[in-house]
């Protein structure tokens, strides 16, 4: 520390009085002397799982071009030069370079003929002399516009978890989820990916290997703004098949912190939600997502004069007969919010302010909130000094979540020393937990690089809330 190299100058040992130390000097030996809580409270277990990023998973994606100002004189007029060059190919040279393209693709995608069709439409509504060309011609203009993405090349992060639709294979005692994770590739842009895997109601967790090939959505339908969109992984055959990357405007820059729940809808039935921050490179807006069956996805973005900042997340079911979230509004506290509308919210009220020095910088949420029989528990964040990200929880009253009923004393996960070291060090952060009965499965990203999980029972965790 500081206060080590600073204590011969503020005064030399010669001259320092025998029978008292200096101000620092007692600092010093208290700081020495503190003892400091564990990483992982003593209640945690461990599961020997982690998710890694993996450069070998790719993706077709759009490969949007255009002339830099003062080159090109109309929009589009780079995308129709190079179908003027395609369109002067004979079919040997179109042949080869169609085999090159199978060599690349074939073994690290699925479905790529699709892909490369609804490409060539898009390109042929900026030029509308592709429809002339040939079939090898239009499939080659399809493949000049999309380049190969290793979304999750960097980092997988920041981990969000669900029951999955299907539990017909789930252990004895135990459940079948999703687990979406945040992928950073190339440009430092974010994409959604998902895993599937079973927990045993223990300590156990295994993931299921997520499958060769991925698959690129098809765009069923767009709003004129880039608003609303509702996409559709038609060949699909895994979960962990399906990525979610930028496709309008608004998402340019990625999709960031997926926090999903399995929501209760009026009629008993179960869909699922999950809120995100798309962000074009200047501004992030909360969109959120929907979807039954993990293949289909309605995207919308969220409206209303609350509807803003990062890092909402949204109730299993409604409270009082309203829809209800939690927000971080000011970038600083916890706040509640309620809305008649699952797309529009109005009305917040802040629940939870920094108490503790570990949340002193500002608070948030860890996932949404989740039922037990004591009320609403809310996994949360709070940063501290060296913007030390650190894992809580508090306890919200079950008909009235304006109410706190108790909130963790200390950190209940914090960056140990195995765990401090990434590309953002000193980070231990979640976007969604899980409970079964009594037990309480947390996964969580470590220094926004990779992802592990662990669990504990209840009723230690709520012991640590006042």
């Amino acid at each position: 520390m500081a206060l080590a190299d600073k204590k011969d100058a503020v005064m030399p040992p010669a001259d320092r009085p025998n029978d008292s130390l200096s101000d620092e000097d007692a600092l010093r030996a208290r700081v020495d002397a503190a003892v400091l809580p564990p990483p992982i409270v003593g209640f945690w277990q461990r599961a020997h799982v982690q998710l890694k990023p993996d450069a070998t998973r790719t993706v077709l994606r759009p490969f949007d071009l255009a002339y830099p100002e003062g080159f090109g004189k109309e929009p589009g007029d780079r995308v129709r030069a190079i179908v003027d060059r395609v369109a002067g190919l004979d079919d040997d040279a179109v042949t080869q370079a169609l085999a090159y393209m199978k060599e690349l693709l074939d073994a690290r995608h699925r479905d790529v003929l699709a892909t490369l069709e609804r490409r060539v439409s898009e390109i042929t509504a900026i030029a509308p002399q592709t429809a002339q060309l040939g079939i090898g011609q239009r499939l080659l203009v399809g493949g000049m516009f999309l380049q190969e993405y290793a979304f999750e090349a960097a980092a997988l992060f920041n981990p969000t978890i669900v029951p999955a639709p299907d539990q017909s294979d789930a252990p004895p005692g135990g459940m079948r989820f999703i687990c979406a994770l945040r992928g950073i590739g190339e440009g430092h842009v974010s994409s959604i990916t998902f895993r599937s895997g079973c927990w045993d109601g223990a300590a156990g967790v295994t993931i299921d290997p997520p499958a060769p090939l991925a698959a690129s959505p098809r765009i069923d339908a767009q709003d004129e703004d880039g608003t609303a969109l509702r996409l559709h992984f038609d060949s699909a055959q895994d979960v962990s098949e399906a990525v979610l990357f930028p496709m309008t405007a608004a998402q340019a820059r990625g999709l960031e912190d997926l926090r999903l729940v399995q929501f209760r809808q009026d009629d008993g039935t179960a869909c699922y939600h999950g809120t995100f921050t798309a962000f074009d490179g200047v501004t992030g807006r909360t969109q959120m997502l929907s979807t039954s069956d993990f293949r289909r996805f309605d995207i919308r973005t969220l409206t209303g004069r609350v509807a803003v900042n990062k890092g909402m997340a949204l109730f299993p079911r409604k409270v009082g007969g309203r829809y209800a979230m939690i927000g971080r509004q000011d970038n600083e506290n916890i706040w509640l919010m309620r809305s008649d509308s699952l797309w529009h919210w109005d009305e917040a009220e802040r629940i939870v302010c920094p108490r503790h020095v570990w949340e002193f910088v500002q608070m948030g949420n860890c996932g949404p909130p989740i039922e037990i029989d004591e009320g609403w528990l809310l996994m949360t964040h709070g940063v501290g000094p060296v913007r030390n990200y650190t894992i809580g929880a508090v306890l919200l009253d079950r008909d009235d979540p304006s109410r706190v009923l108790g909130r963790a004393r200390l950190p209940l996960l914090r960056p140990g020393p195995e765990q401090r070291d990434g590309y953002v060090p000193n980070v231990v952060y979640s976007c969604g937990s899980l409970v079964l009965g009594r037990r309480l499965l947390v996964p969580y990203g470590i220094a926004d690089n990779f992802a592990s999980f662990v669990s504990c029972d209840l009723d230690p965790l709520l012991a640590e809330m006042d």
